[in-house]
């Protein structure tokens, strides 16, 4: 019975000991965090100026889509992606993207895989 209570008592000291360097370390902490930002000031109001409108820009050069339609429209017999690829200059995610918005479209088919074919 002696020596459980021995042993608590060395317990409870080394768990007095781990407290109050967990303080120390929570107060060390506490040091390095940086204070809580006051408030942030209340802007000024300004005035704007109104939006002066422009005139509709222009229609701008071929999209990609009016790109792979063009070069898909003007064979016959359809065109591969390696064709695609090499007329249009077009990287392989471009083209894909561009051949599924035209499909979803029914601008065109695809013939067999790889293989597409103006509807």
């Amino acid at each position: 019975m002696k020596r459980i209570k021995t042993q608590l008592k060395t317990i409870s000291k080394s768990l007095a000991s781990l407290s109050k360097q967990v303080e120390k370390i929570t107060k060390q902490v506490d040091k390095f965090q940086p204070a809580k930002k006051a408030a942030p000031a209340k802007r000024k109001k300004t005035v704007r100026k109104a939006a002066v409108r422009k005139k509709a820009a222009p229609a701008r050069g071929k999209t990609v889509l009016d790109a792979v339609y063009g070069v898909i429209r003007r064979s016959p017999k359809g065109v591969t992606i390696a064709t695609l690829k090499k007329r249009t200059g077009l990287d392989s995610r471009q083209l894909s993207n561009a051949l599924y918005k035209l499909s979803k479209k029914r601008m065109v088919h695809a013939k067999s895989r790889g293989h597409y074919v103006k509807k």
